[in-house]
């Protein structure tokens, strides 16, 4: 080989490495900036991934407190439709009981304070003979109804007032309820 090509292949063996070194410096900046990109993209969706499981936590949990709250109120609601069917059953009950004659005209005599006018009381058949003195004594007709329950119906004409102890029930269970509830969870 002569000089000159001795020259031209240490040139062109210097401009390969050059290349070679050029293009290693690239490949390793090319691989650190995707080596930074996909760090940088993995950082982005791991946050995006616990910002979802902290989103999806947070969800499951107001579910599970709406759940529990609504068990809580289903059973207090439970609980005092309960102490309500007790007290239908001791009401009705209290026919059997030696004080239901007195309750019986208490009853009446509420209906005639409430109707003065009142010619005729109506009352269950079986409860008939505990008024029939009070009736004479009232000077009142008195009839008998199946369907009426725990009480009497005291009529003048059309008008009528109708007193029974369901039906007290019914209209106090609004108060009772909630001093029931106030009592047993505050």
């Amino acid at each position: 080989m002569s000089k000159l090509e001795t020259i031209l292949a240490q040139e062109v063996e210097a401009e390969i490495q050059s290349l070679r070194e050029e293009a290693e410096a690239q490949a390793k900046a090319l691989k650190e900036e995707a080596q930074a990109k996909a760090k940088a993209l993995l950082e982005a969706k791991e946050r995006q991934l616990k910002s979802q499981l902290a989103q999806a936590l947070k969800r499951a949990e107001s579910a599970a407190e709406l759940l529990l709250s609504t068990a809580r109120t289903q059973a207090k609601g439970e609980v005092l439709a309960q102490a309500r069917r007790l007290m239908e059953e001791r009401l009705l009950a209290l026919p059997q009981t030696k004080a239901w004659p007195e309750v019986l005209r208490k009853l009446a005599e509420e209906g005639i304070r409430a109707l003065p006018e009142a010619r005729k009381a109506v009352v269950a058949p079986e409860d008939l003979p505990h008024l029939e003195a009070w009736a004479q004594e009232k000077g009142l007709k008195l009839e008998a109804d199946p369907g009426l329950r725990l009480g009497v119906r005291v009529l003048a004409g059309k008008n009528q007032v109708e007193n029974t102890l369901l039906e007290r029930l019914d209209r106090a269970w609004d108060g009772v309820s909630a001093r029931l509830a106030k009592a047993l969870w505050g």
